[in-house]
């Protein structure tokens, strides 16, 4: 994957994190759903991340190719 290809998908992840903490009450989550919704922001987060900076090579090196 080539960095273009890798600001897309992390720009697209970011996106999806910044719609869902929209979605996020500013206190800490009560209900199972505000703690899924939690968990995806920071899983989406994370992936954008990965994408963006590639820390370990790992999208760089193709393991998967």
């Amino acid at each position: 994957m080539d960095t273009r290809d890798r600001v897309i998908v992390g720009t697209l992840w970011f996106s999806v994190a910044a719609v869902m903490a929209l979605t996020l009450e500013p206190a800490i989550p009560s209900t199972v759903s505000e703690g899924a919704r939690l968990f995806v922001v920071v899983v989406a987060l994370s992936l954008s991340v990965l994408y963006i900076f590639d820390p370990w090579g790992l999208l760089s090196r193709q393991p998967f190719h």
